[in-house]
């Protein structure tokens, strides 16, 4: 493939070159074990204190309300069971239809066992609504856990409504902000979440390197034991060039904040614009007042998802028919069938996730070839409305 247009950023993100930078000293130079009684231990250990506070920086919070993961997945288990064992009497745990596998599979699981799984619905823009929250809302209840942002639709969700609500109730909320860091102003000391989980790899760090925010005061126990790293809450050796190159993403993506809300932003409605122009029966999916400005989800009626893939991908451009972690199903998107969209236009959702080295040129070639891919595919589906 001689050339890329990459815009499944939802699914992961290139490394910065910044962060590549930074990171490298960490796999020869500075290989100390950071919990080693040696200054040269000591070094390391000092560049994951900095890495801390970068961190704390952007989400606008305490450098010891950190604790390093290996990514949003354990972030948001962590957050799950390290909850619910801190309240073993209550058995409801409160989330969203629309929720990420990291979140939906761990409650579904946790159902079989006896726990209560109350999940919230969306209506047709995707939009939660907190007034159901506050009815189900009990003394029974351990964990709300809502994300801040759908990684399909980028639909933004009202989390401080829904963390003043817990709180009035004496509820822990935990929230998956794994798409919205780097993307929308995040300020948590100011906030009403007690828990948010973010991933390095949504915002142009390496995979494999996530952060759980725990406010103080807040009850967790450790789901992983171990050893007395992340202050005893999070037991095993630090990830130390992952945490170094996720401080400094972190950095940047404070730094590109403006960006992200601007130029990324005009460049993913173009791209809108340009789609519904050319593709009749398209429709956007999703709340398009209150979305992050890098999302755009559009359903294409009468054509499958993963044949509009296939010809794009025959252009070097990379999107997505939903979350990278459930692509291998044949089944429309679950956030799709949530949202009530209709049989002839599930099929055919393809999310486009913009990021800051997206260009003009890339969102120009794509609403070139995007019209006629549509156009070719309907030729041949047997769905297509009689003229």
């Amino acid at each position: 493939m001689e050339r890329v247009i990459y815009l499944d950023n939802n699914a992961t993100t290139k490394v910065d070159d910044a962060v590549i930078e930074e990171m490298m000293p960490y796999f020869g130079q500075w290989y100390g074990n950071p919990s080693s009684m040696h200054s040269f231990g000591g070094r390391v250990a000092k560049s994951i204190q900095e890495a801390r506070g970068r961190i704390a920086e952007l989400l606008g919070c305490q450098a010891d309300e950190i604790i390093f993961t290996s990514g949003g997945t354990e972030s948001n288990n962590t957050a799950i069971h390290g909850t619910l064992a801190a309240y073993p009497r209550k058995r409801k745990i409160i989330t969203t239809r629309v929720e990420h596998p990291a979140v939906l599979s761990p409650c579904r699981q946790l159902e079989q066992q006896g726990y209560e799984i109350y999940e919230l619905s969306v209506d047709r823009q995707g939009r939660l609504n907190a007034d159901e929250l506050a009815e189900v809302l009990d003394d029974n209840t351990a964990l709300v856990s809502i994300m801040y942002a759908n990684n399909e639709t980028g639909v933004i969700f009202p989390i401080e409504e829904i963390g003043a609500l817990c709180r009035a109730r004496g509820v822990p909320f935990h929230t998956d902000a794994v798409q919205a860091v780097g993307k929308v102003p995040i300020h948590l000391k100011d906030s009403t979440i007690d828990m948010l989980s973010l991933s390095g790899h949504k915002i142009h760090a390496p995979k494999g390197i996530g952060v759980l925010f725990v406010r103080r005061g807040v009850r967790l126990v450790p789901f992983i034991l171990g050893g007395h790293q992340e202050s005893g809450r999070r037991g095993g050796t630090e990830n130390v060039p992952g945490i170094v190159g996720l401080g400094k993403a972190a950095q940047l993506a404070q730094q590109y904040l403006n960006d992200e809300n601007t130029r990324v932003r005009a460049l993913r409605d173009a791209l809108e614009a340009k789609i519904l122009a050319t593709c009749p029966d398209s429709m956007v999916n999703g709340d398009r007042r209150n979305r992050l400005p890098n999302t755009l989800n559009v359903s294409f009626e009468y054509v499958e998802g993963e044949s509009i893939l296939m010809l794009l991908n025959q252009f070097g451009i990379c999107a997505s028919s939903g979350s990278a972690c459930t692509s291998g199903s044949l089944e429309p998107s679950h956030v799709m069938r949530a949202m009530g969209v209709p049989f002839t236009a599930a099929h055919g959702s393809v999310r486009f996730s913009l990021s800051r080295f997206t260009t003009q040129e890339e969102v120009d070639f794509v609403g070139e070839k995007i019209g006629p891919i549509i156009h070719r595919l309907r030729e041949l589906s047997p769905f297509v409305k009689s003229a």
